[in-house]
């Protein structure tokens, strides 16, 4: 519920936030929490409270995935060069751009423009109790934790995602790796220290680092991860973001279910939903 002192958005505070999110998009270079709040006569606080409230993400970070849009959008045009996107993508200075851009692509941009070629994917197929896994890394961590009935189909899904990286088998080290993702799988409630590549858009982020913040055992419906990321109206968001997990169980979108508790749709299907469950829930 939200306290009596905060009132709810209105329709002129959604218009004063889309206002802001055009001009964050036109301008050459972001604009400052300063010149936004006075652009929308606000005080600094009151409006990036209003902005996070009513977008899920703070200005900076949508100034951020706007950028990082265009980036991508640049780099894909035919003939375009890596000097050239940065430029179009408002970047006005190289030391900027590249201090920002592998944050942004998730690998160099060169490499990006290149379908993902030179970078390289380890990766492993294995069996769990839940059927077939997948299990691959990039240089940053974990980039993929898939389930499924068939090795082959997840393969191709991994390839569809980095079309043009190497794919190479996991070496001794990587083993290391699958085993301790198996173990994940059987017993959630273990938890995984490994590192992980999540890639996604800033307000995917979000929501996935809400699923990490509920404990083993426990649930929560996509009404309360939308409020706890301050976008109680982003239901249908939150439940997509879900849907877009890459990392299976390692982002425990497992643990989301509907209001009255039900279980919904799940990537790697529902029985696996309620086996997780069932697992951590313990005997009984």
């Amino acid at each position: 519920m939200r306290p009596a002192s905060t009132p709810a958005p209105s329709a002129d505070d959604a218009a004063l936030v889309a206002a802001a999110c055009r001009r964050i998009e036109q301008a050459e270079t972001p604009p400052s929490l300063q010149v936004l709040a006075q652009a929308a006569g606000l005080s600094p606080h009151r409006f990036h409270r209003l902005f996070r409230a009513l977008t899920g993400v703070t200005p900076r970070a949508y100034a951020q995935a706007h950028r990082g849009r265009a980036l991508r959008a640049a780099l894909a045009q035919p003939g375009a060069t890596v000097v050239d996107a940065a430029f179009a993508a408002g970047f006005n200075a190289s030391s900027r751009f590249y201090a920002s851009a592998d944050a942004l692509l998730g690998m160099p941009p060169a490499q990006y423009r290149a379908g993902g070629a030179k970078a390289r994917i380890r990766f492993a197929l294995g069996q769990c109790t839940l059927g077939a896994l997948l299990v691959a890394r990039s240089e940053r961590g974990l980039c993929a934790i898939a389930l499924g009935d068939d090795p082959e189909a997840l393969l191709r899904e991994l390839q569809d995602r980095f079309p043009r990286a190497e794919l190479v088998g996991g070496d001794a080290e990587f083993e290391r790796w699958m085993a301790q993702v198996v173990g994940l799988v059987e017993t959630p409630a273990i938890g995984l220290e490994l590192p992980l590549d999540i890639r996604g858009t800033a307000f995917q982020q979000r929501v996935w680092e809400a699923l990490r913040k509920i404990p083993p055992g426990r649930t929560a419906s996509y009404a309360e991860i939308a409020a706890a990321i301050g976008r109680p109206q982003a239901v249908r968001a939150v439940a997509a973001a879900c849907a877009a997990n890459p990392l299976a169980v390692a982002i425990p979108c497992h643990r989301v279910v509907r209001s009255d508790g039900s279980l919904s749709g799940y990537r790697w299907g529902v029985a696996r939903k309620r086996a997780l469950l069932a697992r951590e829930a313990g005997p009984g």
